[in-house]
């Protein structure tokens, strides 16, 4: 059987992946299939025009596709100011003739403005990770990481780095749990702290460690007290993988998202004729978590600090432009 584009993705991805580790000391046997798997409390669906978790879902506007992801109480509350109406008694079916007649440009604006994770589909041309404010640092001794990421792609990250040979501190705030925390394939070989985030702390052990990754978007952290200034000034030898849905630096930095909506926005999709499907289970989520190892391991092979700014829209659409065909 040809695999589809995801498998595709996660082998290719794997194999550098792979050479990184080699070229940083570590060995790593990856099966890129297994790693687009993970645990879930019910079966997933086929994917389709639904998500395989049935949460987002391709709907057509008046000029193309968006993909709508509802999987948050917050974003079914909002719904009606989004399509400024009232809800039908279904949500979807508000949403899907809602979008029927308008602009693809005018509902991801207002989209935007409310915070809620939608993408148009193929919106995202600018592929892969890139590095800020990288400098030449000294590392001794075994390395340490910090992870504050939350889900699937900062977790995975970290798991692969932690394979590699690196010691990471897995940090939850206290009212703010990571819901993938006891997964054991994502976050079994970390040290479980518990810490509010702008603890003495965990500026203690972010001072302390070579790498932290991070999942929320730069403001959120901002008002903890860590944005790029400040961490650099505690710690300039840092390595900062900076994972968001669409980017950390300019306009898109304040973009909600998740590994369905990027994947789509990235153009990591299967098509039906006209109609865009969902190729995988949140596929942006685990090829991000991969991508984002290898960024890593080769920064710290070549003896860098900085942050690495990783996003799920960018790292879909370079897996679509390098694997799609």
């Amino acid at each position: 059987m040809n695999p589809g584009i995801g498998e595709r993705a996660a082998v290719g991805l794997c194999a550098e992946l792979s050479g990184a580790a080699a070229d940083f000391g570590a060995s790593l046997d990856l099966d890129g299939a297994k790693l687009l798997e993970r645990a879930t409390p019910v079966p997933l669906a086929a994917p389709g025009i639904w998500s395989p978790n049935r949460h987002c879902r391709m709907v057509e506007a008046g000029d193309g596709w968006l993909a709508v992801n509802l999987a948050r109480d917050e974003d079914r509350r909002a719904v009606p100011a989004w399509l400024e109406g009232p809800l039908e008694s279904d949500t979807w079916d508000t949403v899907i003739d809602g979008c029927r007649s308008r602009a693809v440009a005018e509902m991801l604006e207002s989209a935007i403005l409310l915070g809620l994770p939608v993408s148009t589909v193929g919106e995202r041309k600018e592929p892969g990770p890139t590095a800020h404010g990288m400098r030449v640092v000294r590392r001794d001794g075994g390395l340490r990481g910090v992870d504050l990421s939350a889900l699937w792609a900062g977790p995975l990250c970290g798991a692969l780095l932690a394979r590699c040979g690196i010691a990471f501190d897995k940090v939850e705030a206290p009212g703010r749990p990571d819901p993938t925390a006891g997964d054991a394939s994502l976050n079994g070989a970390k040290r479980r702290r518990t810490l509010e985030l702008d603890s003495p702390e965990l500026l203690d052990l972010i001072a302390a460690a070579n790498i932290l990754i991070t999942s929320s978007r730069p403001l959120a952290l901002a008002r903890k007290g860590m944005d790029e200034t400040a961490l650099r000034a505690l710690n300039p030898g840092l390595l900062w993988i900076a994972i968001t849905a669409h980017g950390w630096h300019g306009p898109e930095a304040w973009r909600v998202g998740f590994g369905d909506d990027c994947a789509a926005a990235g153009g990591l999709v299967s098509w039906n004729g006209a109609q865009p499907n969902f190729a995988g289970d949140a596929l942006a989520d685990p090829l991000t978590g991969i991508a984002a190892a290898t960024a890593a391991l080769g920064t710290l092979a070549g003896g860098y600090a900085g942050l690495l700014d990783i996003s799920l829209a960018g790292t879909a659409a370079d897996a679509a432009a390098r694997f799609g065909g």
